[in-house]
């Protein structure tokens, strides 16, 4: 049995690799990739330099599960990989994995490099990634298999049974389940492979099978078919045209990467840092330029929390004593707001979130934003009387400083539930509404809430 590699274990495979690279030993590094599973030889590929990665591929392209190696690398590294390489070499080593897997590989590759290769596949494989990619990028015909189980429905289980065992030598994706399609290949059902052996041999499949399943077409988006397989637990989901014919299926392990991917970009997102995926491997100018446009709302927030600042001078030169909570002041709005936007964003992205109850949602959130607001305030605004003794009015301040921070806190969490449903409603990609603009706009009001509850009460103008 095979278990999984810790850090430490991979990290001695890597180097080794680079030990036996050295010393041109041949042989040796072959057995070595050919023993390492392939998820954890794209670990260890992504670490190795570009001359050892041009290299060691001569050893891995004919590695068992190269298709589930380059699935797991980045798309800067398939692009370096395969630039070095001739078009009649990508064709040979794409030769060797599966259709959808290509049109992964394909959709990397400059227009032109794509184009060559495709011709030189040949007729079989040519037609099957042609035919996915007619469909649009990140939708289930560009992610579906096409190599699946399925029976003519008048067939019986033991005639099914027969056929089953015939097909060990064929590459099929999700044989766990059999779906079972008409004299149109339309699809008429499904019937796991336990059904199948439990039933009795002369059982017709059609009188077994499941008819009420759950399909997508291959125009549906592929988060969309995430949210499916996680949600109802299945390992594969059938992908039919308008007419209901079984053109494809899309395994659990498609799936993982998509939710993966997704995640990715979202935490991206959230944090201000664009959506590229493989920040990490830009040259330091990409990934500033990535970064760039994404600082620009922080950085104009700042100007106007600066001016903001600027136009209540008269009143810090007297009370000075509000400088200080300043930052306490922007720093708990952001965070309560920074919160509440996360949560929304995963509730909506895992399907906890009723977009059509919205007032729910923001009505509670306002509650939590009161209840947490009057706790900090109440905190703060003692330590304010405390620390600033000396004050004309230590109360006053502390008075000022809790029903600011109550304000503040109440408002963040307002502006941190709104965004994103009102973004999900425009067709935004909401995770955007947790990063800089968010936090800018609830640091503004932040500052603007407070000069002006302090000016109302000390007077100044």
């Amino acid at each position: 049995m095979r278990k999984q590699l810790s850090e430490n274990e991979v990290g001695l495979i890597l180097k080794t690799l680079q030990r036996l690279y050295r010393r041109n030993a041949s042989v040796a590094m072959y057995k070595l990739v050919y023993k390492t599973h392939p998820a954890d030889m794209a670990w260890v590929y992504r670490h190795l330099n570009s001359i050892e990665r041009k290299d060691i591929f001569q050893f891995i392209e004919r590695m068992e599960g190269l298709g589930d190696f380059l699935n797991e690398l980045d798309d800067a590294i398939i692009i370096e990989l395969f630039g070095s390489l001739s078009p009649n070499h990508i064709a040979e080593v794409l030769g060797n994995i599966d259709a959808d897997d290509i049109v992964g590989i394909l959709d990397v590759l400059p227009n032109e490099t794509s184009t060559e290769i495709r011709e030189l596949l040949n007729l079989e494989e040519r037609k099957e990634v042609e035919e996915l990619l007619q469909y649009d990028d990140e939708s289930a015909g560009r992610i579906m298999s096409t190599h699946f189980v399925a029976f003519q429905e008048i067939l019986t289980v033991q005639e099914a049974i027969v056929k089953f065992q015939e097909l060990k030598n064929k590459d099929t994706d999700a044989p766990f389940y059999i779906y079972v399609i008409n004299e149109k290949n339309q699809m008429a059902g499904v019937l796991s492979l336990r059904q199948l052996l439990l039933n009795k041999p002369k059982t017709a499949l059609k009188d077994i099978i499941d008819d009420d399943f759950i399909a997508v077409s291959p125009d549906t988006d592929q988060e969309e078919v995430a949210k499916l397989v996680s949600q109802y637990n299945y390992l594969a989901l059938p992908v039919v045209e308008k007419n209901n014919e079984l053109v494809g299926v899309i395994t659990v392990d498609d799936v993982i990467d998509i939710l993966r991917e997704e995640a990715t970009e979202d935490i991206l997102k959230m944090a201000g840092a664009g959506q590229d995926r493989e920040i990490l491997l830009k040259s330091t100018f990409d990934n500033a330029k990535t970064r760039f446009p994404w600082l620009m709302a922080s950085w104009i927030g700042g100007v106007i929390a600066l001016m903001i600042i600027g136009a209540f001078e008269t009143l810090l030169e007297k009370t000075v004593a509000l400088v200080a909570f300043i930052p306490v002041i922007i720093g708990m709005g952001g965070n309560v707001g920074t919160q509440t936007s996360t949560i929304i964003v995963r509730g909506i992205a895992t399907g906890r979130v009723n977009v059509n109850e919205v007032y729910k949602i923001i009505f509670k959130e306002i509650r939590v934003g009161m209840l947490l607001g009057i706790i900090y305030g109440a905190f703060l605004g003692v330590l304010a009387y405390f620390r600033f003794v000396d004050f004309t009015s230590p109360v006053e301040l502390g008075f000022i400083v809790g029903i600011s921070i109550f304000f503040a806190m109440t408002i963040a969490c307002t502006i941190g539930s709104l965004f994103p449903i009102v973004l999900d409603k425009l067709n935004f990609d909401p995770a955007i509404s947790t990063g800089p603009f968010v936090t800018t706009a609830i640091d503004i009001v932040g500052v603007l809430i407070y000069f002006y509850i302090a000016t109302f009460f000390l007077g100044f103008k």
